[in-house]
């Protein structure tokens, strides 16, 4: 066979074999390790104008790795037989925190970019004219590592805070949840990045049996579109929304059930500022847990139109409103609404029936019942709005007689 068809049957994508460096060149790269640092950071300082703009602490934290990679590429380069799979502790292990917080992943690279260019340039200092050729195919090579193990860095640490922002993430819902100190709950809200605290709402549903990370992702993206600010927080089968400076009213809610898992969707009414946010995500949590005694109730249901199922599922806040916002109001006002509304629900919605019972004409029953819905804003005519109404007086009753 002959040497053009051994040629042609090698494999294609074989690397090529460049010829070991010689002694002399490893030591003129040895010593030139120093300028070669000094001239890198002295070209980073002309040409990139945001590495002048850095801390001093963060330039250091930079002109570290930038030396530590020279040095690293001078080993390699003696032994380039070896993988240099140790690039990202070699190299990066120095300040990997520092660089991800300084600089962008492209500003990473165009640094890197920069420090190739310096070392293409000493080349001819460095190398006899018969290996700069190879010099500069290693320090391309070289580069390239560098580039993927910056990538894996950003990558990794990416990762790593979405982590700790889900966790800080959990630990608000956690302390909204519990009622912690206004003071101590504004300045973890501020912390993940909430800009706007008010008008806030909170949603809670169930968890999809899919993947939690993207159920969360999804939901944030379709919120961050209605809202100024948005937090999920997982708590195993439940999930809390809380949204802060809504674009939407409550009829537009719709268009976030579809991410929660089967089941209700409770909202809360709106906390006008962070420090109202424990009651109304209280409000939530029980509606949420009561809402199995209304099948045939709306998705997403108001917590507030759950008054009645939170108030026998033993939600102390659903009770109080329920005696302070309809029973009251009907024993403050006139004209006997309390009494007239107790006797058209016992007489199963009778409106000759309750004009009998209190000897007067139908029309006042009717005139009476149109000043209970506004009063209490419940229309005794409408079946649900009549068992809230009902409920509102069972509870009154009780509280009045426990005095």
């Amino acid at each position: 066979m002959s040497p053009e068809m051994d040629a042609a049957a090698a494999p294609k994508n074989r690397p090529s074999q460049s010829p070991a460096p010689s002694s002399a060149t490893l030591k003129r790269l040895k010593n030139h390790i120093g300028v070669l640092s000094t001239t890198a950071l002295k070209y980073l300082d002309q040409q990139l104008p945001w590495y002048r703009s850095l801390a001093p602490n963060e330039r250091a934290a930079l002109g570290l790795i930038a030396q530590k990679g020279i040095s690293t590429f001078v080993s390699w380069y003696e032994d380039p037989s070896s993988t240099p799979s140790w690039v990202v502790t070699d190299v990066f292990g120095a300040a990997p925190t520092e660089l991800t917080r300084s600089i962008s992943l492209q500003k990473a690279l165009g640094l890197l970019r920069t420090i190739v260019e310096v070392v293409e340039s000493q080349v001819p200092d460095i190398a006899p004219e018969a290996e700069q050729a190879a010099l500069r195919e290693a320090v391309l090579r070289y580069s390239r590592e560098v580039a993927f193990a910056a990538a894996d860095v950003y990558a990794r640490a990416a990762e790593t805070r979405g982590a700790w922002d889900s966790r800080l993430e959990a630990h608000v819902v956690d302390a909204v949840l519990h009622g912690e100190a206004h003071d101590s709950l504004a300045s973890r809200i501020a912390a993940i990045g909430w800009k706007s605290q008010k008008n806030i709402r909170i949603l809670v549903g169930t968890t999809p049996s899919s993947n939690a990370a993207t159920f969360v992702s999804a939901l944030r993206r379709m919120a961050i579109r209605y809202s100024r600010d948005s937090l999920v927080g997982v708590l195993g089968d439940r999930s809390v929304l809380m949204l802060s400076d809504t674009k939407f009213d409550e009829a537009d809610l719709s268009r976030l059930t579809r991410f929660f898992g089967p089941g209700p969707v409770v909202y809360s009414p709106l906390a006008p500022t962070v420090k109202e946010m424990h009651q109304a995500a209280a409000s939530a949590v029980a509606g949420f847990s009561a809402a199995k005694a209304w099948p045939q109730a709306p998705n997403p249901i108001g917590a507030d139109d759950l008054w009645p199922e939170r108030a026998c599922n033993g939600d102390e806040l659903a009770r109080t409103a329920l005696i302070e916002q309809v029973y009251r109001p009907l024993q403050q006002a006139s004209n006997g609404l309390a009494e007239t509304l107790s006797s058209y629900l016992a007489l199963g919605h009778s409106l000759e029936g309750t004009a009998r019972e209190l000897f007067v004409h139908a029309n006042t029953v009717r005139y009476r019942l149109k000043r209970v819905s506004e009063v209490t804003g419940w229309d005794p005519l409408v079946p649900r709005d009549a068992f809230v109404l009902q409920t509102a007086l069972l509870f009154g009753r009780l509280h009045e007689s426990n005095l």
